[in-house]
C-alpha cells in the first residue's frame, strides 16, 4: 500500500490556510546577506553600534535579578501599565501627544499586530487597500486571511486621496467589502515615500466616510533626517485609525516589542485576539525597554540614528546618480527619512533575475516584485541603507552597477528582436 507522492502523509493535514503562508524573497536570502564579503542592501535592519550595551546589560540583570518574581513570570495581556505610559511619552514625541495610555496595546513586534488586525476585522474575500509598493511581511499576513489585498495608486507624494476614493467606490459597486486601508505614511517600506501633510487628513476622511478602517504603520516616523516628525494619522482621528509602532527601529528589533494604539470601541475585541494567541507579551522584554526609556538617553539616541542614516542615504543617492544619472529609464526615491530607496529600472527588466546575478557579484539586493500583490515580474528594487557604511555602499553599487548595466542592455537587445520580428 502506498501513500501518494507526500514525503510524510501527515502534511494532507495541512490547512488551506496554511498553503497562504509564503517564504518571502527578503528571507530566502537573510543568511546569505550576513556572509563574509557580501555587501548587503537587503535588510532593513537599524544600526545598533551605538547602543548602550553595558547599560542595557546591566539593567538586564536588574531586571532578571532584583526582580524575577515580575520579570520571570506571566505578564497582563494589554501589556504592562508601566510601559504603556512610557508609550504615550514615544506618541508625544512622533507628533500624537493626547493618546490615552489605556488605549494602548502592547504588542510582541508590530507583524504581530498586523496579524491580529486581519484575524478582527478581514473575513475570506475581504478587501484591503495598500500602497504599491507595500511592506512583504502585511501582504504575507493579509493573504493568510484570504483578504484580496488591492494596490491604491501613488506618487511621489504617497497616496492619491483621488484615486483612493475612486477604487474605494469602484470596489463597493462591484459588491466588494472594502475593510481597511493598510498604510506606511511615512517612509514606506520599501518606496521611501511619504504621504504629504495636506493629503494625511482628506485620506482618513475618504476611508471614515466610506466606513474603512484606516490600519497606520508607524516604525520608521521619529527617523524623519530633518525637522519635526510628520504628524501621525492617529492625532487628529483617534476614533478611525488603528495605530502600529515599534521599538524595533528605534532600539533594537531583539527585544520584539511593539505596540498598537486602538480606538476605545475596538480595544477589546482587538486585545483579546491578541491575547488568545500570546496570552500576554513577554514580561522581561517590556521591563527592558522600560528601563531604556527610564534611565537612558533615548531621545539623544534617536537624534543620532537620524543623522547617521540621513549620512548613509546621502551616500547611497550619491552613488545612484554617479552610477546611473541620465540613463535612460532608471530612477529612484530621494527619501527624507527612514531605511530604503527604491529604485526602478526600464519596463521589461525583471530584477528577480537581479537578485541572484547580484548575489554572484556580492551585493545583495531585494526584486520589488516581494512587495506587491500577485505574481508578475517587477522592474523595481528595494535598496536598504540602513546597516551599510558609505565606505560599504560605494562598494555594493560597484558591483551592483555592472549587473543593473547589463539587464539594461539585454533588455534593450531583447526589444530590438521583438520590433524585427514584429516587422515579418
Amino acid at each position: 500500500m502506498t501513500h501518494n507522492s507526500l514525503s510524510n502523509p501527515l502534511e494532507a493535514l495541512f490547512s488551506t490556510r496554511s498553503g497562504r503562508i509564503k517564504q518571502s524573497p527578503i528571507r530566502d536570502v537573510f543568511d546569505l546577506s550576513v556572509q563574509p564579503g557580501l555587501v548587503s542592501f537587503a535588510s532593513g535592519s537599524p544600526n545598533l553600534g551605538a547602543l548602550p550595551v553595558d547599560e542595557l546589560g546591566e539593567a538586564a540583570r536588574r531586571v532578571v535579578v532584583e526582580d524575577p518574581a515580575e520579570s520571570l513570570n506571566y505578564g497582563v495581556g494589554t501589556g504592562m501599565e508601566r510601559l504603556r505610559r512610557q508609550i504615550t511619552e514615544v506618541m508625544a514625541l512622533e507628533g500624537a501627544p493626547g493618546v490615552d495610555w489605556e488605549d494602548v496595546l502592547v504588542t510582541t513586534g508590530s507583524q504581530f499586530a498586523q496579524d491580529v488586525a486581519a484575524k478582527v476585522f478581514v473575513d475570506e474575500g475581504d478587501v484591503i487597500l495598500a500602497e504599491d509598493p507595500t511592506y512583504v511581511g502585511a501582504l504575507n499576513a493579509f493573504e493568510v486571511y484570504n483578504a484580496e489585498v488591492v494596490p491604491v495608486a501613488t506618487d511621489e507624494h504617497g497616496i492619491v486621496p483621488e484615486e483612493l476614493e475612486r477604487t474605494i467606490a469602484a470596489l463597493q459597486s462591484a459588491g466588494k467589502r472594502v475593510k481597511m486601508l493598510y498604510t506606511i505614511p511615512s517612509f514606506n517600506n520599501p518606496s521611501g515615500i511619504s504621504l504629504a501633510p495636506e493629503r494625511r487628513q482628506p485620506v482618513v476622511d475618504i476611508c471614515r466616510s466610506a466606513n474603512v478602517l484606516v490600519l497606520e504603520d508607524n516604525p520608521y516616523g521619529l527617523l524623519k533626517f530633518d525637522g519635526e516628525p510628520f504628524r501621525p494619522l492617529v492625532a487628529d482621528n483617534p476614533d478611525s485609525v488603528v495605530y502600529l509602532g515599534s521599538f524595533s527601529k528605534i532600539l533594537a528589533p531583539g527585544v520584539r516589542v511593539g505596540w498598537a494604539v486602538v480606538p476605545k470601541a475596538l480595544f477589546r475585541r482587538f486585545y483579546l485576539a491578541a491575547e488568545a494567541v500570546v496570552l500576554a507579551p513577554s514580561t522581561v522584554t517590556q521591563m527592558l525597554v522600560s528601563e531604556y526609556l527610564d534611565s537612558m538617553d533615548w531621545r539623544g539616541a534617536i537624534s543620532a540614528s537620524r543623522a547617521l542614516y540621513k549620512e548613509r542615504c546621502q551616500a547611497m543617492l550619491a552613488g545612484l546618480e554617479r552610477r546611473f544619472g541620465g540613463v535612460e529609464g532608471v530612477s529612484w526615491t530621494v527619501p527624507e527619512g527612514g531605511f530604503f530607496v527604491w529604485m526602478t529600472l526600464p519596463e521589461g527588466v525583471d530584477t528577480y533575475p537581479l537578485m541572484h546575478q547580484g548575489i554572484d557579484a556580492g551585493v545583495v539586493v531585494i526584486p520589488g516584485a516581494a512587495f506587491t500583490p500577485g505574481d508578475e515580474p517587477d522592474n523595481r528594487l528595494r535598496l536598504a541603507f540602513s546597516n551599510v557604511t558609505p565606505e560599504q555602499i560605494e562598494q555594493g553599487l560597484d558591483r551592483l552597477e555592472p549587473v543593473i548595466l547589463a539587464a539594461l542592455e539585454k533588455a534593450d537587445d531583447d526589444g530590438g528582436r521583438e520590433l524585427a520580428g514584429g516587422a515579418f
